[in-house]
């Protein structure tokens, strides 16, 4: 089974070929990286690795999407640059992808911090998601291809694209909550403060459910880098 890793990225120089390379060592079928117009060294260290790089409108949907329509895998797995995949990550996918009724899924999910609050917050956040079948971006969700293409990619928003096809993706079948954990970077929760940074999130999510547009969601929701 062709495995198909597509990142999306935008200032991520400190840290992308570390990404690259730990992705590398798993053997995919392929790596693309998708740059939204980085103003910084991203996308040249991102090719010294020799990964496909290629260039999209800014915007992680739109990154994600027009990296898939280049991909030539049979599942598609959307990584976030500080996010590292477990070992076994893509024999696990396979394995999933043999049930003819899983149309795709994600990972548990553990913070980079060992303190306690952080494992918590990483527990938490894998629980709902596998209580919800409802994953974030940084779970690292993987899908058919031809799902992917049915569904018409992430809908084209600025802010939620992962939560709105993850309730989606639930549609087409049973989603796979795989129980190894990606590994994905605190620095929001540092930046931002641990209980400000939850709050946030579950307004915005509170609120987005509600109906409030992402796009006026989006001016509440800085990237961390």
């Amino acid at each position: 089974m062709r495995i198909s890793v597509i990142i999306p990225v935008f200032n991520e120089a400190k840290t992308i070929a570390q990404t690259l390379q730990a992705v590398a060592r798993l053997g995919p079928h392929e790596i693309i990286v998708v740059d939204g117009g980085s103003t910084d060294d991203t996308a040249a260290r991102a090719r010294q690795t020799g990964v496909t790089v290629i260039s999209s409108p800014r915007g992680r949907a739109r990154q994600m999407n027009h990296g898939a329509k280049l991909a030539s895998g049979d599942v598609l797995l959307f990584l976030h640059s500080d996010t590292y995949l477990p070992s076994s990550a893509l024999t696990e996918i396979a394995a999933a992808m043999t049930h003819p009724h899983c149309p795709g899924g994600r990972f548990d999910l553990r913070l980079d911090r060992e303190e306690r609050i952080y494992r918590i917050i990483g527990a938490l956040i894998s629980l709902r998601s596998r209580l919800t079948k409802v994953a974030t971006g940084d779970q690292a969700i993987f899908v058919r291809r031809e799902i992917f293409e049915s569904m018409r990619g992430f809908p084209d928003i600025p802010l939620m694209e992962d939560i709105a096809f993850s309730r989606l993706l639930k549609r087409q079948g049973k989603v796979a909550c795989l129980r190894s954990r990606v590994v994905t970077s605190a620095r929001r929760w540092e930046k931002e403060g641990v209980w400000q940074t939850i709050l946030k999130m579950w307004v915005l999510k509170l609120l987005y459910f509600t109906g409030v547009s992402p796009v006026r969601l989006k001016h509440f929701y800085d990237d961390t880098r």
